[in-house]
């Protein structure tokens, strides 16, 4: 499986990470059903969790784990906490508290922070597809899908990730969640096509963080290619939401970004409006591309302190910087964007 772009919806360059693109590892879980009896896990992703008080005993999380980078989730707590001091602040006191929080995360690369009482911690998950003879595995029949399941507007189910709670014990121990989760316990890194390094650290998070808590299920495109399958735009959360991203690649974005010719647009117009009119499909081809909805699953490993935070051989591209307006003469927070 050579997976060589990020799930997640890219703003500017892509970011490929060294110990995910062009890597596959595999195990086979036995109770995994048939069709796509084996994991080809893809290597890790990020997202931020919060630990509060008030709210119950339990890690929860707080943004879509879809970061490619720590540092990515680093920067939306930045973001978090100046918003939550610009907008929501109304105590002097609270505010500072605020900002120096944000003042750490401009310097320094720092995996959790205590603020107001709440610990905040970016979090690591990895993410798998099941495969079989046929390939990636697509949606199954019993995946969730939208109320409103439009083509026409732009109307993306919300992610599940956010307030989702991080507790691995709390499958159903008959379940084959839990016969997953029961066999990813001992997953680690091997071979040498990873690191020395990466390996290591993927050997002791299996003793330091043992327990497996399993993330919503997301959906995205994938094209097969010689080497393998390879992904196109970002992690969706329904099989809806990831044909209505496919639909409108074909119909529109590609022919712009790649400056289709008037008959080559036509064609992936066609396409496009098949698949639609098809209602549920999960693949189509278009000039002997085939291109399908793989269904996409994570996890985050658990230790008694709680989720794993990134592991010091976790790629980097980008230093913490600031990224928001500072206080006026006067200490008045500045209205920024």
């Amino acid at each position: 499986m050579n997976m060589v772009d990020d799930w997640r919806r890219q703003s500017g360059p892509v970011r490929t990470n060294p110990t995910r693109g062009g890597v596959r590892a595999e195990l086979v879980v036995e109770t995994e059903p048939p069709t796509h009896p084996r994991l080809a896990v893809r290597g890790p992703v990020f997202g931020l969790a919060v630990l509060d008080p008030a709210a119950g005993p339990h890690w929860r999380l707080e943004t879509p784990v879809m970061d490619g980078t720590p540092q990515q989730s680093r920067d939306a707590l930045n973001s978090l906490l100046w918003f939550r001091a610009r907008d929501d602040a109304r105590d002097p006191a609270v505010r500072r508290e605020l900002l120096a929080a944000v003042a750490v995360l401009e310097h320094q690369p720092v995996n959790e922070l205590e603020v107001l009482g709440c610990r905040y911690r970016v979090v690591r998950a990895d993410e798998w597809a099941r495969f079989g003879p046929d390939g990636l595995e697509p949606p199954r029949p019993t995946d969730r899908e939208p109320d409103d399941p439009s083509w026409e507007d732009r109307r993306d189910t919300l992610s599940a990730d956010p307030g989702f709670t991080l507790r691995p014990d709390a499958a159903d121990s008959a379940s084959h969640a839990h016969a997953t989760r029961l066999g990813l316990r001992v997953f680690a890194y091997t071979g040498s096509r990873f690191p020395a390094e990466v390996r290591r650290h993927s050997e002791q998070a299996v003793t330091t963080h043992p327990d497996i808590a399993q993330l919503p299920v997301g959906f995205g495109v994938i094209e097969r290619e010689e080497s393998g399958w390879s992904p196109h735009g970002p992690l969706m959360p329904t099989p809806h939401d990831a044909r209505r991203l496919l639909y409108g690649m074909m119909a529109r974005t590609w022919p712009l970004i790649h400056g289709f010719d008037e008959q080559r647009a036509a064609r992936y117009g066609r396409a496009a409006q098949s698949f639609r009119e098809a209602g549920t499909a999960n693949e189509l081809t278009v000039e002997g591309r085939l291109l399908r909805l793989c269904r996409i699953e994570r996890m985050v490993r658990c230790g008694p302190d709680g989720p794993e935070p990134p592991r010091p051989s976790d790629h980097e591209m980008q230093e913490p910087m600031k990224m928001h307006p500072g206080p006026d003469e006067s200490g008045a927070l500045l209205t920024g964007e």
